[in-house]
This record gives C-alpha cells, structure tokens and sequence, in this order.
C-alpha cells in the first residue's frame, strides 16, 4: 500500500496510513441527546406520564428507539407494544430534529483541522438515513464529508463493519488508511472488524455497558483537539 506523509500547519507529520476519518454521529460529533429526550418525554406528556430526568435518558442515545422506549415505557423490542411506540418517537423525533442538537464543542475547529492536513471525512451511524441525512444537511455537512452512510445504506448496521467499508468504498479510500472514531463498544468492534485503527470519545453517551477503556481501542480521548493531535503525532 502506498502511503504520504502529510504534514500539519505546524509542520508535523499526521499518521503516514491515515487518509480518512470516519466518525459516528451521534455522542461523536453531535449532541443529539436533547432532542432525542424531548420526543420521548413529549410522548410521556401526551400519555399524562411524569417526564423522565435527561440524566437518565442521555446514556440512552446510543441504544435509539430500544433504549429511550425501554427506559420511558418498559417495553423492549420483542414485545407487540414496541413497534407503535417506536414509529411515534421517530415521528416526534424527525419534527424536531435539529431543534437542540447541536456540534460538540471543539468539532468545528477538529474538521478544519483535518482539512488543513489534508485528511478526508466521513460519517458512519446507525441513525437511519432518513434522520442523518437531513442531520447532515441542516449542520453544512453533507457537501463536506466524503461519505454519510446511515444504519439502513447496507443491509447491515453497527458491529458489522459493512457500513464502514462502504463509507470507505465510496470515498475511493482503503480501509487500512481509515480511522473510525466513536462513542460506543459497538464503533470499536466495527472499526477493527474492518481493519481500521479505531478512537473511543470520553465525552460521548457511553452507554451502561463495560467501561470505555475495555473496548480495545486504539486509543482514548478526551476532546477532539486530542484526537487532532493523537492523528499529528508520530508512530
């Protein structure tokens, strides 16, 4: 495999493999959390049910319609109930999209940043297409990012690494010269599934599962500034 050594507006060598970024969406690059707890306590209200706290529903963003239903009503996936109140929540949810969602703090500077070293980007998430699409549109993204690949663009979803490789695919890029960047175990089972060196974000939704470090990824971080000099530094 050919590789370039680029280097930062400061001179220094970004990783010589790494050609591409591909991040998760939400909890990565975007706080979806208050809307995404807006539509559920707005089906509560409409219910005459107590609202539940935003602290407990934020580590259930990575979970979607399983973990926010699950938490709100009790209901999994498996059970008749379920199927009614998720395509509520995503109704609710799609009308108020990017009412409260907004960039993490220090994403705007990290993509500029990456475009300055001269490394491409992407989008990799289990969001549906017909959320993360128009997500992408409504922040100046979509023209920007070399690849937004949903949950529903292959017939798989996160751990399988299929999404990855064809966000990879379709940005003529190896998947050896990607980097896939999360907030979840499930981000980095499929980033090293699909041969790709893989980052955990500490200020993502985390989820209630093992704790970031025993992911096994290539590295933590705990802002995007760091992930900006974790790609400048050398080997």
């Amino acid at each position: 495999m050919n590789t370039v050594t680029l280097q930062s507006p400061a001179g220094v060598p970004v990783r010589t493999t790494i050609r591409m970024v591909l991040f998760d969406l939400d909890g990565t690059l975007v706080d979806s959390a208050p809307d995404l707890a807006g539509a559920t306590n707005e089906m509560l209200a409409a219910r005459g049910l107590p609202e539940v706290a935003f602290e407990r529903l934020r580590p259930m963003v990575g979970a979607g319609a399983r973990g926010m239903m699950g938490l709100a009503f009790g209901v999994s996936p498996a059970e008749v109930a379920f199927a009614a109140l998720r395509d509520e929540f995503f109704d609710r949810y799609e009308q108020r999209l990017l009412r409260a969602t907004l960039p993490f703090d220090g994403i705007a500077a990290m993509l500029g940043a990456l475009a300055d070293d001269g490394l491409t980007w992407g989008i990799v998430t289990n969001k549906s297409e017909r959320f993360a699409l128009p997500l992408a549109r409504g922040l100046g993204w979509s023209t920007r990012a070399a690849a937004v690949i949903g949950g529903d663009t292959t017939p798989h979803s996160k751990p399988h690494p299929a999404p990855l490789l064809e966000a990879a695919r379709r940005a003529g890029v190896s998947p050896r010269e990607c980097v896939y960047v999360g907030d979840d175990a499930r981000d980095i089972i499929a980033g090293r599934t699909a041969g790709m060196p893989t980052v955990a974000v500490r200020w993502g939704y985390l989820g209630d599962g093992e704790p970031i470090d025993a992911w096994g990824a290539d590295v933590v971080v705990d802002t995007p500034a760091q992930l900006v000099e974790w790609l400048r530094s050398p080997r």
